[in-house]
């Protein structure tokens, strides 16, 4: 799961971002109202927790534009301003959460998760393709109740895959998921993990399959699995 951090306070930022990394997620921050926007239209995430008090534009406003255009994409508010009109006028406007400051990180991650169910059209607290589940509470990937032992990069792809079950996913985006923290990674990187990955799929009832023009899809197979 690929969330956009809006928050200008550094240390706060700094501190949630290396914590929901540990959890398996994928933080990008940005510390002004103004990057937002070029940020959702660079790339592609699962929920936007959003700071109210940025500089240059305000988080009200930046939620304005974002439900004006369209956009659905989950957003959850995070914020200093803990009053019963805050949380009535963010949450009309159209946020989907609102957790003040301070809070506990296990609880704005398990809201984060159900933001994320919620937009995905599912109640159940884990993602699945086929027999292919996984886990984000045991943090685990499962195959048939199974845990599948792989690479933290294999791991990192599948888990974002199975995340996307039957959407695309181009490998720009997963380049910049997996390999965030390095330079000068080829996207030959994701072919060599996709490779690896389907031949420990074979015969397992889900497979990875390439649609041209783009990109990789996680899908339920019937047969043994090979794309």
């Amino acid at each position: 799961m690929r969330i956009l951090l809006a928050e200008d306070e550094p240390a706060l930022a700094h501190w949630l971002v290396q914590a929901l990394q540990q959890s398996g997620l994928q933080v990008d921050w940005v510390n002004d109202g103004r990057l937002v926007t070029p940020s959702l239209r660079q790339s592609r995430y699962d929920a936007l927790v959003l700071d109210l008090g940025l500089p240059g534009r305000d988080g009200h406003d930046v939620l304005e534009d974002l439900r004006d255009a369209g956009h659905q994409l989950p957003v959850l508010i995070l914020t200093a301003r803990d009053s019963l009109m805050e949380r009535v006028h963010t949450l009309r406007a159209g946020a989907d959460d609102f957790l003040a400051k301070p809070f506990e990180l296990a609880e704005l991650e398990a809201r984060l998760l159900a933001l994320t169910r919620r937009a995905r059209g599912a109640g159940h607290p884990r993602f699945a393709c086929g027999p292919l589940v996984w886990d984000p509470v045991a943090q685990q990937l499962l195959l048939r109740h199974q845990p599948l032992k792989l690479t933290p990069r294999e791991h990192a792809l599948l888990r974002t895959l199975v995340q996307h079950s039957g959407e695309p996913m181009g490998k720009r985006d997963l380049l910049e998921r997996l390999f965030s923290d390095e330079i000068d990674v080829q996207p030959e990187a994701i072919e060599v993990l996709v490779h690896r990955l389907r031949k420990r799929l074979e015969g397992s009832g889900v497979r990875i399959s390439t649609l041209r023009g783009l990109g990789y899809v996680l899908e339920p197979s019937a047969g043994d699995g090979a794309a």
